[in-house]
């Protein structure tokens, strides 16, 4: 890829006074910017490229997108951009996006959250073939507390077919599943340090997790691996050595799953952690982090990195962008959304946990509908507890069917993906009836990725707050047009307008009297 360059006039080197003038060179970031003073030493201009004549009290360097984040991210990652396209669930995240961000020099990770296992099977054999000797790609790695058995066979899955990175989201806790994609591989380069076969990139949102990925794995669970012939004896001691991931993604305030916290509280808050534990461990290289949740506009982006992120990882704009797994419907839905079209609601994964995510609430009743499924479980022992009236309300209006009817539907489904499901559902009401209400949590996605038109005010949509500002911000652009917003057009906006905001912000540091104009970018074509 050539280096990447807006359209637009080319460069003057003129020193320039007025508000016009100095927003027109803010956005020169490819150029040296000078500060100047004019004739009567007190008023400051800005002049590009070449030095110019009179009083100069200042210069800065030419600033690139590719410059934003940390160094050691692009060098480790082998990328050119500090980037990352999130893992949107059930395949939201395709093959095609992965792709693309690969050959963009950038990172991608497959969504294999929700997805049985034949589907990611066919999703890693699809990536191999294509992207070949490419590392800068992954596939992700979901929390599973309900299917252990199915999260440890997607990991194996992974290190089998030589997936190069790895996304572990929404983990409270280690499994051995999680330490296995860590250790996997490790061994000693020719100048001693640890060096990992399999990149783990965890995304933590509580310093209690953060803590877990930052430290090295717990013995007893390499131990366990060892005994089971997962791991050597001689990657369990390497293991020891290093945290369990060397990136982690602080998730702020994101679509699906979330703890809704502020970037700004978060981000600061593990990167004291990061620096403690790392004294404590003695590690040779330092743990890098990135920012996750809240990421829609430029704006966002560059606070991000001011924050120290050395890598951003951008998922709810996506889900928009022409090469996501979702419906043209639902796309459509979310390019209607603003930044409070969103709500909290039951996660179908963690369920009978109380966990929720977030999701859109323009145009869907899913939350509600949803929230009223987890009242009723938190308040009966079984299905035939239910109230007589509640359970017309609830069969009439969310699930569109009965109770026996949908338990035929959740019978069938856990027959190919765990029959231990149905033997603990036939045993325990309680679980039976959390399974005929996940029944429709689950549904619910799979009808905004397929459109099913007649299930539109039950679609379940991951959003957050990001979703609407970048609506906000892309109004009367060129990517105000769905068909436009490829996940690589959509990712290069996002850093240039960061790279100018920053410039902007370093200028106004120096005196310069910056317009609020030269604090905004208008999305635009870059190759």
């Amino acid at each position: 890829m050539s280096v990447l360059t807006a359209l637009g006039p080319p460069a003057d080197s003129s020193p320039v006074f007025s508000p016009e003038g100095i927003t027109a060179r803010v956005r020169q970031i490819r150029e040296p910017v000078h500060v100047v003073s004019g004739p009567d030493g007190r008023e400051l201009g800005i002049a590009t490229g070449a030095v110019p004549a009179g009083p100069v009290l200042g210069t800065l360097p030419p600033l690139y997108p590719e410059w934003l984040g940390g160094r050691t991210f692009c060098e480790a990652h082998g990328v050119r951009f500090p980037y990352v396209a999130g893992e949107m669930a059930n395949g939201i995240a395709t093959t095609r996006m992965v792709s693309a961000m690969a050959r963009a020099e950038m990172i991608g990770f497959f969504g294999a959250g929700g997805l049985a296992y034949p589907d990611v099977e066919r999703a890693v054999h699809t990536l191999v073939r294509e992207l070949g000797s490419r590392s800068n790609w992954g596939v992700n790695l979901i929390h599973s507390p309900a299917e252990p058995a199915l999260e440890f066979r997607v990991a194996e899955l992974l290190l089998r077919r030589g997936v190069p990175r790895i996304s572990a989201s929404a983990f409270m806790e280690l499994t051995p599943a999680v330490v296995l994609c860590s250790a996997h591989g490790l061994h000693r380069g020719p100048d001693g340090a640890v060096v990992r076969r399999t990149h783990l990139l965890a995304k933590v949102s509580r310093p209690e997790v953060a803590e877990r990925f930052l430290s090295p794995a717990p013995p007893a669970l390499l131990d366990h691996l060892v005994a089971q012939g997962k791991l050597t004896r001689q990657e369990a001691s390497l293991a020891a050595l290093v945290p369990v991931a060397e990136d982690i993604t602080v998730e702020a305030d994101s679509g699906g799953h979330t703890d809704n916290r502020p970037l700004s509280v978060l981000l600061p808050r593990i990167a004291a952690l990061r620096d403690a534990l790392g004294r404590r461990f003695g590690y040779r290289r330092p743990v890098r982090l990135g920012a996750a949740g809240g990421l829609g506009t430029p704006d966002a982006v560059a606070a991000a990195f001011s924050l120290g992120a050395s890598y951003v990882v951008v998922g709810s704009v996506n889900q928009t962008a022409v090469e996501a797994g979702l419906s043209d419907a639902a796309k459509a839905m979310l390019c209607d959304a603003d930044v409070s079209d969103v709500a909290m609601a039951p996660a179908a994964d963690m369920f009978e946990l109380g966990v929720r995510l977030q999701v859109l609430s323009r145009g869907t009743m899913f939350a509600q509908r949803a929230a009223r499924l987890h009242a009723a479980y938190l308040a009966h022992g079984s299905l035939e507890e239910i109230p007589s009236a509640l359970r017309a309300t609830i069969e009439r209006d969310v699930l569109r069917a009965s109770f026996d009817e949908i338990w035929r539907h959740a019978r069938t489904f856990w027959d190919q993906r765990d029959p231990a499901e149905i033997t603990r559902a036939e045993a325990d009401p309680k679980h039976r009836m959390a399974l005929v209400f996940r029944w429709y949590l689950g549904s619910s996605s799979r009808w905004a990725i397929t459109g099913e038109e007649s299930r539109r005010a039950d679609f379940q949509i991951w959003c957050g707050p990001a979703m609407g500002a970048f609506n906000r911000w892309a109004a009367g652009s060129f990517l105000a047009d769905p068909a436009h917003r490829s996940v690589v057009m959509i990712g290069l906006n996002l850093l240039e307008g960061a790279a100018v905001l920053t410039r902007a912000h370093q200028l106004r540091t120096y005196g310069v009297p910056l317009p609020a104009e030269a604090f905004t970018y208008a999305p635009c074509e870059l190759a």
